[in-house]
C-alpha cells in the first residue's frame, strides 16, 4: 500500500467513505517528514489541502473543505451557523453553541470540522468542542474552535 492509498483511507475513514472520490490524486503534492518518512502534508497546486497530525488525525484547510462539500456525506462533518455569526468567524473567532443552527451526526469533540453558513459557504474549519447532539442542545459556551477561517485565508495571502 502506498502512501497515496493511506491518504485516501484515512480521509474516508475522518469524513465518511467516498470522500476521497472529489479529490484530484494524481494532481496532489505530498511532503513528508525526514525523521519519520510519514506524510506531513498534502498540497494542490500549491495550495495546502490538509496536515497529518502525529496521532494520525487530519487537520483540513478551507480550501479542502470547499473541495470536499461538493460530496453530500461530507456534510455529516460540518456545523451550519446563523448570519449574522458568520462575519465573526471569517476573521477567527469561536463558533458558539447559540450560534450553531444545525450540524452533522459525525461531529463529535475534537474532531475537525467545517464551518457553513446559511447558505452552504465554507467560512471556515476548526475542531469541535461538542459532539452534535450537545451543540443542538446548548445555548451557551464555545462549540467550535476555529483554527483557519476565509479572511484570515485572505489577510495571510495578501501578508505573504
Amino acid at each position: 500500500m502506498d502512501f497515496k492509498d493511506k491518504f485516501a483511507m484515512s480521509m474516508n475513514y475522518t469524513f465518511g467513505i467516498g470522500v476521497n472520490s472529489f479529490l484530484p490524486f494524481d494532481n496532489l503534492q505530498f511532503s513528508f517528514s525526514k525523521r519519520t518518512g510519514r506524510i506531513k502534508s498534502v498540497m494542490l497546486n500549491g495550495k495546502l489541502l490538509a496536515t497529518l497530525r502525529s496521532d494520525g488525525s487530519i487537520a483540513i484547510t478551507v480550501y479542502c473543505a470547499s473541495l470536499l462539500i461538493k460530496y453530500p456525506l461530507f456534510l455529516e462533518n460540518c456545523v451550519v451557523v446563523e448570519n449574522g455569526a458568520d462575519d465573526f468567524i471569517s476573521v477567527g473567532r469561536s463558533v458558539f453553541a447559540k450560534h450553531v443552527v444545525s450540524c452533522g451526526d459525525r461531529v463529535k469533540p475534537s474532531s475537525d470540522v467545517a464551518i457553513l453558513d446559511e447558505q452552504g459557504n465554507v467560512i471556515g474549519v476548526g475542531k469541535a468542542i461538542l459532539s452534535a447532539k450537545m451543540m443542538r442542545a446548548f445555548n451557551r459556551g464555545v462549540a467550535v474552535k476555529v483554527r483557519e477561517s476565509i479572511n484570515k485565508v485572505t489577510e495571510n495571502k495578501v501578508n505573504a
